[in-house]
């Protein structure tokens, strides 16, 4: 499972690394990140031929669902049963993104207040993570767009504190992953694997990070 992540990187920064179109400006950095808020997710328009960096609802209510509260329990979806699942069939096939995060965090088990820790990137930069988006129309006719972020087993570094993590989708890989090329369900399958376990860097952290109205930078810093 992932349910809490930061993006700190300017929108200026992301537009230029994922050579998107649209303005985010006024999206602030944001160091704690969790379900039913809204993140910045980079989409392919086949229309257009363009890549947009948009805000969508963390969460995904899938196009026929009757009730949004669904949401709550879409926040991930697991990379083995993509095809299996109805709530996320047609998004992955035809409906996927990358979400930019500067690291995520996970618990570990273990007594009560669990010890939280900060995944981030070994070599620096941003995590893309995989996932898939939809449109839900509520019944007063206002449109919706949500997000859900798809899960794989955990890697060497990561299982010590979880067995599930984020699919990582590295830059060479995303003109594939959007939909930019041609593609087979196995050509996107392949993808959806954990990275080498040198790739990621766990930092302990303190517990600040637990609460959801804490998004200030005093979640992220590490334990001496």
């Amino acid at each position: 499972m992932c349910g809490r992540f930061a993006c700190v990187t300017a929108p200026e920064a992301l537009q230029r690394l994922f050579e998107t179109t649209t303005d985010l400006r006024t999206f602030p950095p944001r160091w704690n990140i969790a379900p039913s808020q809204d993140i910045a997710v980079v989409r392919f328009n086949p229309e257009n031929g363009q890549r947009a960096l948009d805000l969508l609802r963390w969460g995904l209510i899938p196009h026929w669902a009757k009730d949004p509260g669904i949401a709550a329990k879409l926040i991930n979806a697991r990379a083995e049963t993509l095809l299996e699942k109805p709530s996320f069939r047609q998004a992955f096939q035809r409906r996927r993104c990358l979400i930019p995060a500067d690291h995520f965090y996970e618990w570990a088990p273990g007594a009560k207040p669990r010890q939280p820790y900060l995944i981030k990137p070994s070599a620096g930069g941003l995590f893309s993570f995989a996932g898939l988006w939809e449109n839900w129309r509520a019944a007063d006719g206002t449109w919706l767009r949500t997000v859900t972020l798809i899960t794989t087993t955990a890697n060497a570094a990561m299982a010590a504190v979880h067995d599930r993590m984020p699919v990582i989708i590295p830059p060479r890989l995303w003109p594939l992953w959007l939909g930019e090329e041609p593609a087979t369900p196995a050509d996107l399958a392949a993808l959806l694997q954990p990275p080498p376990a040198e790739a990621i860097t766990l930092v302990p952290v303190g517990i600040a990070v637990n609460s959801v109205a804490r998004e200030g930078p005093e979640v992220a810093v590490a334990l001496a």
